[in-house]
């Protein structure tokens, strides 16, 4: 990207100056004391590394904030351009990077995440971090009056970017469209998120309600079903209880017909078998009277 946030090498000469008077006068005394050379020098390139290592995170710091400025007010705008998912994500995650790394991150840091979120739709998100800078008295930049390291390197990058757009001027337009979108549209996106998400929370509600109502329903069936089979086996065993005492309160005589009935036809059959080979009247008197 052409238009990085970068020193002038007049400003990296200047401090590299500063650098080496104030090595210098720190030497001059160490050495009237009394010091080796060589120890002021082991010291000074000590100092010098030390003072590059604590200074440099801070400047990249300051650096990706306006990065992160130019990355989403892309996003924002209204050009008809089509963002993926992920390219969302990926600059909201920078957004929430800085709000860990910088002490006092700049109120505008918090309105652009929570216009990042409203974007891809997590309405929830989006009004915390609105919320904050829209309703929060505290959020107004007027309410910074002890600034942190992080902070007072961000406002003078700041400063420099407006009163000389040239140095930056795709930063310089990003910071002054996501500003003027805070103030004309700030209240607007939040009392829609708002909106929003109070109508997902309510048709979230009817789900679950609808949900409860339908399990005891379901277990209302399934207790008639149970009793029904309950009932259909209580009469069974009803039926087949009352029929054996039906049966046990018959008469002996009417229970045991059958084997009475069955008892006298093998008696009139056994008496027809005894008479069966008896000979007519008639021929028993002819062999009476013929013999004789």
């Amino acid at each position: 990207m052409s238009d990085k946030l970068q020193k002038k090498p007049s400003e990296s000469l200047k401090e590299n100056t500063q650098y080496a008077l104030a090595f210098g006068l720190i030497s001059t005394m160490l050495f009237v004391a009394g010091f080796p050379m060589f120890v002021i020098f082991f010291f000074g390139i000590f100092a010098y590394f030390l003072w590059k290592t604590f200074s440099q995170p801070s400047r990249n710091e300051i650096k990706e904030v306006f990065e992160f400025y130019l990355a989403a007010n892309e996003i924002l705008r209204d050009d008809e351009r089509r963002w993926f998912g992920f390219e969302v994500q990926e600059v909201i995650g920078r957004g929430e990077r800085i709000l860990q790394l910088i002490n006092g991150t700049p109120p505008l840091v918090y309105f652009t995440l929570g216009a990042l979120y409203h974007k891809i739709g997590d309405y929830k998100s989006a009004v915390n971090h609105l919320a904050y800078i829209v309703e929060n008295e505290n959020a107004d930049e007027k309410s910074y009056l002890y600034p942190s390291p992080d902070l007072r390197n961000y406002v003078k990058v700041l400063r420099e970017i407006e009163h000389e757009p040239g140095k930056a001027p795709q930063t310089s337009a990003a910071v002054r469209a996501l500003e003027r979108t805070r103030r004309n549209r700030g209240k607007a996106l939040l009392e829609n998120s708002r909106t929003i998400l109070n109508e997902l929370n309510r048709k979230k509600r009817e789900v679950t309600l609808e949900n409860k109502k339908s399990k005891p329903e379901l277990a209302e069936t399934n207790g008639k079903n149970i009793n029904l089979n309950n009932n259909s086996a209580e009469r069974a065993e009803s039926v087949r209880q009352n029929g054996k005492s039906l049966f046990d309160a018959m008469p002996a005589e009417i229970v045991n017909g059958e084997n009475d009935v069955n008892e006298t036809e093998k008696k009139e059959k056994s008496n027809e078998d005894i008479f069966a080979n008896r000979k007519p009247i008639s021929e028993v008197l002819y062999d009476i009277y013929d013999r004789k």
